[in-house]
């Protein structure tokens, strides 16, 4: 079927014509509406062929903590640049050796990151998780804690946290200008190169707001592998650890889970312990061997179950089964940093079992004490298995992007709905708000959504608003207009595809039970459907369509001019309108994620 077929067929919509009736590119052949030109290079979204970041910087920075964002965002990687340095890559080995540069030039030694009490983590699910849960735990004991995350969900000072805090505004613009002036004053002739990419410069300035700042420990997150991640700097961690393995970063990473496990326990460091949960047979076996090489005593987490053996049960602040993994993970590290810093209260040991699985020793088995159990339970990480419910709306967020996170998100889901609340009448509409962006398989994960029966499919770019003026956290330079554009039109196609496939009645028989759950997790027992599928310009126009108007936290004055200007937004307002529940998910970007938090949720923009 022809592309343009496939959209004649499919809902297609995409709503509120730029102010300006700016088309580009491909958008503009097909007829369809794109985001206005840029008042202010630099300031809006941008599509340039200027080459490297840094090189483009034309007006002298002010001092307020929007301009230092603003500037910030230029050291992200043009779209055409990113794609020559793809096809050019050259030595990983020589990108770590620059980042050490960049951290010289910019007052600092590798040595003097020894002082954060570094716990440094990988993985490809789950990270962020593991990061939060251990944070939470260790600033339970009184400890003043650092914590560096990717990506930021509505503001840019979220990845650099105090004591489980963005720093503040203040804080943020005084650290990045004296490092950004810093950096300019120490440049060579090569000016090309005088300033490090967007998150290089954001690993940079948390090393320094970290050590400035004075923090008994700092949690930091690789951003991308582990080797040849610029965190990987760090020499002498105190402690490391790698969550679940999975398939992601094929393009940087590789594409088996032998390569990217490699890649991952990179960070292992000689004499420093690291702990791993279970993983695959391959991938296991790969990060024992990376362990040895250098003598790094690697061992494998024992179940949450085994800790709460003979004690009270663990409770979770992070919802979903797949939490339990990281949380195991991260009660290992904490106690493991509490242990070599010499602290009291860490756990009184159990009898020991065998490994699982022979490859590995297994970590330690101990009763969490009360500090640990409350971490648990007080963690919170935004945009993650996480619930609003708002009026006869329910919002559910989780940034799965990964098959293996999309599976847990997908059981969350289904058991969420399993265990909510039936409106005594009046029907229940189920809309799915999905976005994926980089080098995923997305008609995979698009594939792993479909036993949810969702009655329809909405798909936007990671954009708020239509204009990103005084929006400049959220800004991205790595991609063209056209490609997020196109890209949401491939998943409403990859969409229509498996709807088709799936329309067979044999498919839809009983669903096999999943493990430790009921038969069936169906919300409603009704034959299949074909799903109605919309395509919105902007985040903030998704969520007008979806909400209707019900949402009481989200109100903006009125829909733009033809919302509702197709069939199937305009029929399905009236279902929206009508409907006792509406269930939403949103899943496939992080961004994405943040961008309709950003709109839900104000107060994370103060």
């Amino acid at each position: 079927m022809s592309r343009a077929r496939c959209h004649l067929r499919a809902a297609l919509f995409l709503a509120a014509v730029s102010p300006r009736g700016a088309t580009t590119g491909v958008a503009a052949r097909r007829g369809l509406s794109a985001w206005p030109a840029p008042r202010e290079p630099g300031m809006e979204y941008q599509v340039s062929s200027s080459p490297a970041a840094g090189c483009a910087m034309t007006r002298e920075p002010g001092l307020s903590h929007l301009d230092a964002v603003r500037t910030l965002n230029t050291l992200q990687t043009n779209a055409n640049y990113l794609e020559q340095v793809k096809r050019q890559r050259g030595d990983p080995q020589t990108q770590l050796e620059a980042m050490e540069l960049y951290l010289a030039r910019s007052g600092l030694q590798v040595e003097d990151l020894d002082q954060l009490n570094i716990i440094h983590i990988t993985g490809t699910k789950g990270k962020g998780s593991t990061c939060a849960f251990t944070e939470r735990i260790l600033r339970n004991y009184g400890l003043k804690t650092g914590f560096f995350s990717s990506p930021h969900l509505v503001q840019v000072r979220e990845r650099i946290r105090i004591n489980g805090q963005p720093i503040s505004p203040e804080l943020f613009t005084k650290h990045f200008w004296h490092l950004y002036n810093r950096l300019e004053e120490t440049k060579g002739d090569s000016s090309c190169v005088s300033m490090p990419g967007y998150f290089r410069f954001l690993t940079l300035m948390a090393f320094h707001v970290f050590l400035q700042e004075k923090v008994d420990l700092a949690v930091m997150e690789v951003g991308i592998g582990g080797a040849y991640d610029c965190t990987n700097i760090i020499r002498k961690p105190v402690v490391c650890g790698v969550s679940s393995l999975g398939i992601d970063h094929t393009g940087l990473l590789g594409e088996t889970m032998e390569k990217i496990a490699w890649q991952k326990g990179g960070i292992f460091k000689c004499g420093v312990p690291a702990f791993t949960v279970l993983q695959p047979d391959g991938p296991l076996a790969v990060l024992r061997d990376r362990a040895q090489q250098i003598s790094c005593p690697l061992y494998l987490c024992p179940p949450l179950e085994a800790l709460e053996e003979g004690g009270p049960p663990l409770t979770l602040g992070l919802e979903g089964e797949h939490q339990q993994s990281n949380a195991a993970l991260a009660l290992q590290l904490a106690r493991c940093w509490l242990q070599r810093k010499d602290h009291q209260g860490i756990g009184e040991l159990k009898v020991s079992r065998p490994s699982l699985l022979g490859q590995l020793p297994l970590a330690p088995v101990f009763q969490p004490t009360s500090h640990m159990q409350h971490g648990l339970r007080d963690t919170e990480w935004l945009g993650r298995t996480q619930l609003l419910r708002r009026g006869p709306l329910t919002w559910y967020l989780d940034g799965a992007h990964t098959t293996g996170s999309m599976q847990a998100c997908v059981r969350w889901f289904r058991q969420a709905l399993h265990r909510r609340e039936r409106p005594g009448s009046g029907s229940e509409v189920r809309v799915l708000l999905f976005n994926s962006t980089g080098d995923r398989d997305s008609a995979a994960l698009l594939k792993l959504l479909q036993p949810c029966q969702f009655d329809y499919a909405v798909f936007c770019p990671n954009l708020t608003e239509m204009s990103s003026v005084d929006n400049a956290d959220q800004q991205n330079f790595t991609v063209t207009l056209d490609q997020v554009l196109l890209r949401c039109l491939t998943h409403q196609q990859h969409w229509s595809h498996l709807r088709e496939e799936q329309a067979s009645p044999d498919l839809w028989s009983t669903p096999s039970p999943e493990p430790g759950g009921p038969t069936s997790l169906l919300v409603v027992p009704h034959p299949p459907h074909s799903t109605s599928s919309l395509v919105f310009s902007c985040i903030s126009h998704a969520l007008q369509w979806i909400s209707q108007g019900r949402d009481p936290v989200f109100q903006l004055p009125s829909p733009p001019r033809g919302l509702l200007a197709h069939p199937v937004a305009s029929s399905g307002a009236i279902i929206l309108q009508e409907a006792a529940a509406i269930h939403v998910l949103v899943t496939g970007s992080l961004h994405l994620v943040g961008g309709v938090l950003k709109l839900l949720e104000p107060s994370l923009s103060q």
